[in-house]
């Protein structure tokens, strides 16, 4: 039922030039990013250099560990087993060193918490640098 009469509808239209901006922008997207994907080869021969080698080698710190809870600090056995005996030797055996790196040496049949003794005793310390010796396995 038409209410309204005398009045005409006016048709609908649909307004296509805001899907045109969003079309050429997208075009334009892709032309700009296709124009940047392509690589470009180039034979490139690099220089060589020949560089002597450092002269002051890192200081190295050997803790061996072995099975039945032993420690050895470079080679010197330790009397006691606890954290700051351990923390004393590193900072012995590290003298004036900055930065030492600690080489823990553990017997494979050692107690975790003798080698978390090593890592703490380093952290007292403030030796950052650690590190484990490990060996190839019989195959």
């Amino acid at each position: 039922m038409n209410f309204q009469r005398g009045r005409r509808h006016e048709e609908l239209e649909m307004n296509l030039v805001p899907l045109i901006d969003v079309l050429l922008v997208i075009i334009i997207f892709l032309v700009v990013s296709a124009t940047f994907s392509r690589t470009s080869e180039l034979q490139i021969n690099l220089p060589t250099a020949e560089a002597n080698s450092p002269q002051d080698k890192p200081l190295v710190i050997t803790v061996e560990v072995d099975a039945t809870g032993r420690y050895m600090v470079n080679s010197k056995a330790l009397d006691s087993a606890d954290v700051a005996s351990i923390a004393s030797a590193l900072t012995k055996a590290a003298g004036d060193g900055k930065e030492p790196t600690i080489v823990i040496n553990a017997d494979a049949k050692t107690t975790h918490q003798s080698v978390i003794n090593v890592m703490e005793a380093a952290r007292q310390a403030n030796y950052t640098h650690i590190t484990f010796a490990t060996q190839i396995g019989a195959e």
